[in-house]
């Protein structure tokens, strides 16, 4: 067979304005700019390195709704890749789904308007997809797994959430079976499954932290590995990772192509491009093309037991280098008595070249106070630890007395709960 060289990427998030200011030359956040900036390069790689199928694996957009400013720039990339004639699947991800049933997603005005080369990936289906050389290709998608679209009403009642999701789980399965078995009828053309959703072995990262919708895994070696995918594409974790070992086929998480924030200060950003052949496919990381992501940097300065701490702080800095494209974080450690010494116009002159200052943490260890009289916390009952409280706060007696009784009646009820 004719190899089919294919890039992987997912997760691009467009509208995540965390950090950063508007770029003055387009009117568009800076943050939005980096990930469109990250969208071209991989579409420039994909045009001058003759890429046969390029694979979106959903979560184009950070909201459900993204405005028309980030709908016309994200089909403005998209659309040079079509006309390249790189065909193009767009699965749906948890960030592309309308928040009410049978409205349109994010991503289905390429449908609608029947762009040439553009394929949506909205449903459990296979699409037979020709690729840049004439190449015939089997799609498996396997959009975001809304719970209401694999379970039926009768399925849900009286079931608590863990019950839920281990029959959702199940039946997601089932469905990526039924998809290999439907591959397996022509069995002349490959076949990749693109998936947007987690599995039980992958490592997470921050996308938990902008999660849309509950999320249940799926098993790998039960819904994955099975012998009828040549590549799976996968999408919804941040973290770029290869789930398969050195087995074939290999299933594979892109990543996200840039960093949403410090939880990803350390990891690699890029794409996958892989090579469908005759004999195993073989793939690659792809960290960047003409453009890096942007780079997040923590320095973190212990600057207890020092006469001049700012000075410190500010050396520190300086020997951190460039900044200049950076988004910084700074995190220092004092004493208490170093506290009123610390000169904060100093440090954020020092960092004033950053691209962009998150924070400037002042971590200050106060040395512990006797507020109990002399007394081991542990030798007193939670009654009298709060008796005591509210002597240090000096509160009436009368209400004092009241306020104890309501506490004493509250522990009282949680006991019996918890018995």
């Amino acid at each position: 067979m004719q190899p089919i060289k294919l890039l992987h990427t997912a997760d691009l998030h467009v509208g995540m304005e965390n950090y950063g200011r508007m770029d003055p030359e387009t009117g568009i956040h800076g943050r939005v700019m980096d990930y469109l900036r990250r969208l071209t390069d991989m579409v420039d790689y994909a045009i001058d390195e003759g890429i046969d199928l390029f694979v979106f694996a959903g979560d184009a957009y950070k909201m459900r709704d993204p405005n028309p400013t980030f709908q016309r720039e994200f089909a403005r990339r998209i659309k040079r890749v079509a006309d390249a004639g790189i065909p193009v699947i767009l699965l749906v991800g948890n960030h592309d789904l309308p928040p009410v049933q049978r409205r349109a997603t994010s991503v289905s005005i390429f449908d609608t308007l029947g762009v040439p080369n553009v394929h949506v990936g909205a449903d459990y289906t296979v699409l037979d997809v020709t690729c840049r050389r004439g190449q015939k290709l089997q799609v498996a998608t396997a959009p975001y797994p809304l719970r209401q679209d694999h379970l039926t009403r009768e399925d849900m009642e009286g079931k608590g959430v863990e019950e839920l999701d281990r029959l959702l789980s199940e039946r997601l399965t089932e469905r990526i079976r039924l998809l290999a078995d439907r591959t397996r009828q022509d069995p002349d053309t490959p076949a990749i499954l693109v998936g947007h959703f987690s599995v039980d072995e992958a490592s997470h990262g921050s996308e938990r932290n902008i999660m849309v919708g509950r999320d249940v895994a799926v098993d790998r070696a039960t819904a994955l590995a099975a012998p009828a995918w040549r590549y799976v594409a996968l999408g919804h974790i941040h973290k770029h990772q290869s789930l398969n070992r050195d087995e074939q086929p290999p299933v594979i998480y892109s990543g996200s192509p840039e960093r949403i924030d410090f939880g990803e200060e350390k990891e690699k950003k890029g794409w996958v491009v892989a090579t469908i052949g005759a004999g195993q496919t073989i793939w690659s990381f792809q960290e960047q093309y003409k453009r890096p992501a942007r780079p997040f940097r923590t320095i973190e300065v212990d600057a207890r037991n020092v006469a001049d701490p700012t000075a410190l702080v500010v050396e520190r800095i300086e020997k951190a280098g460039d900044l200049s494209e950076t988004v910084v974080r700074l995190i220092i450690t004092l004493d208490e008595e170093q506290e009123p010494r610390f000169v904060d116009r100093d440090v954020k002159l020092a960092l004033k070249d950053a691209y962009d200052v998150s924070a400037i943490q002042r971590d200050v260890r106060r040395r512990e106070r006797d507020r109990l009289g002399g007394v081991s916390v542990e030798a007193l009952t939670p009654l009298q630890v709060l008796d005591r409280y509210f002597d240090t706060r000096n509160v009436d007696e009368a209400r004092k007395k009241l306020l104890l009784m309501q506490a004493e009646e509250l522990m009282r009820e949680v006991d019996a709960q918890a018995r």
